[in-house]
């Protein structure tokens, strides 16, 4: 009769594991998902720094806060960009502004045009870089009254981005808009008749993270926002210099 010569193993010896090998197997899963959450918390942190000026002008555009239009907001379905028959027309004027900083000249290049809700208009603005030095500029917006902002939607504008003028050179700056035809159904802006479009224009520069921004005050470009009665928290590198704080 053949024998096994090798020594038979009992069948639960390899899954005997001793209670502090578990524990120890526990705690080690544990700390690598503590960590794998706080690595995200912290690249989160920082993304969001980098990218608040950003997002909070998509909240502004996204929502109509303050007076701020709507660009971008998913209502440019050919279908609803039809104009609603027999409804009343609104007039929207154009203003234009510039900080006394910027050696331009910027003009609307017509004071005003009646819309119905869901049609579409094409309007011009003009500027002129008067010094003889190249210059970027940057330009912020706001409508009047500010309870017609989440439906005052425009398709292409020149807001919010970098416009370099040449020594002397001169140019049209578009703006293709709508008022959405929703707006007939708040009872908030029935009555509303007339309708104020401003741009103001600032001298740009580059802020900490490397974004564009109005090279102006925190007031006026607030006011020029329509934020001026709204009571802002300050810019987190003014909170880090306050005494007591850290960097």
């Amino acid at each position: 009769m053949a024998t096994d010569s090798h020594p038979r193993t009992p069948l639960n010896a390899k899954s005997r594991t001793s209670p502090y090998a578990s524990r120890q197997s526990l705690y080690a899963a544990r700390n690598r998902n503590l960590l794998m959450y706080s690595s995200a918390v912290i690249v989160f942190a920082v993304g969001v720094t980098y990218a608040a000026v950003p997002l909070y002008r998509m909240f502004c555009a996204a929502t109509g806060f303050a007076g701020t239009p709507n660009v971008g907001t998913g209502r440019f379905e050919p279908a609803r960009l039809v104009p609603v028959d027999g409804a009343r027309r609104i007039k929207v004027h154009f203003n234009a502004d510039r900080a006394e900083a910027l050696p331009w000249t910027f003009t609307p290049q017509q004071k005003f045009v009646t819309v119905l809700p869901g049609e579409t208009s094409l309007a011009f603005y003009k500027a002129k870089n008067e010094s003889k030095k190249d210059i970027i500029g940057i330009a912020t917006y706001n409508v009047t009254p500010d309870r017609i902002a989440p439906y005052f939607s425009k398709v292409e504008c020149f807001c919010f981005e970098e416009q370099k003028l040449l020594a002397g050179e001169e140019v049209d700056m578009p703006l293709l808009f709508f008022i959405d035809k929703d707006i007939l159904d708040d009872p908030a802006c029935r009555g509303i008749d007339d309708v104020v479009l401003s741009y103001t224009f600032f001298r740009a520069r580059r802020n900490a993270q490397g974004h564009l921004e109005p090279d102006a005050s925190d007031k006026d470009v607030q006011k020029s926002l329509g934020f001026e009665n709204y009571e802002m928290a300050p810019r987190a590198e003014i909170r880090n210099a306050q005494p007591g704080k850290s960097p």
